[in-house]
């Protein structure tokens, strides 16, 4: 499917069940599992669960699941908690991050910590996005369109602060998807700002502005 069909919830299911049949759990997955042990140590799970989707060190190279190299802190143990509250919505959150319900405030602190520390993320450039539009987004916003500028929450560099996250370095495909679950479902409980402020946001320009981002 192209990033540039329109998406619309029907388009938005397709696209999650299509992820599914390719999820990346492994057969060997559930070995290293210990998950309701609240004696587990944050960077064990890193290590044993974590790393299969996301990498060793947060640098995932499939772009259906995020980078979390570098993110901060305090967004990543928020959404660990959600995950955990079964309050965040999405295909791999259902099938595999629901299962980290006994996860002790600890261990969330621990996750959190341990891929925050590592090296940012590594930004590519999408050649076929346009990155000049992004940028002009990213920084301007669409004023005739009611969007808000990305760099008013997110940063003049795009790095976040507290519980909003960093998008630099960022999967440019990831950001899209994202782009189009907030304005499209209600799957994200921390999103009703998002939702306010990009709702009026085109593809193209959902398109430009992930590229540009995943540049940085």
């Amino acid at each position: 499917m192209s990033f540039t069909t329109p998406y619309t919830p029907k388009r938005l299911s397709f696209l999650f069940l299509s992820l599914l049949l390719t999820a990346c759990i492994s057969p060997n997955t559930d070995k290293g599992r210990n998950l309701n042990d609240p004696k587990t140590k944050g960077i064990d799970i890193a290590i044993q669960d974590c790393s299969n989707c996301h990498g060793l060190n947060g640098q995932s190279v499939s772009a259906q699941f995020p980078k979390l190299a570098g993110q901060q802190p305090d967004y990543l143990k928020a959404q660990l908690t959600d995950f955990k509250g079964h309050t965040r919505r999405d295909v791999f959150g259902t099938q595999f991050m629901w299962g980290f319900t006994n996860l002790t405030q600890l261990q969330v602190d621990q996750l959190a910590e341990y891929f925050s520390s590592q090296p940012p993320m590594k930004g590519k450039v999408n050649s076929s996005a346009n990155l000049k539009e992004g940028e002009s987004i990213f920084n301007n916003g669409l004023p005739a369109q009611g969007v808000l500028a990305c760099s008013s929450c997110h940063g003049p560099q795009a790095l976040g602060v507290g519980e909003i996250p960093r998008l630099a370095g960022q999967h440019s495909s990831y950001l899209y998807k994202q782009i189009m679950v907030f304005k499209y479902t209600d799957d994200r409980p921390r999103g009703q700002v998002m939702k306010q402020i990009i709702h009026n946001i085109n593809n193209e320009q959902a398109l430009s502005v992930a590229g540009y981002l995943s540049s940085l």
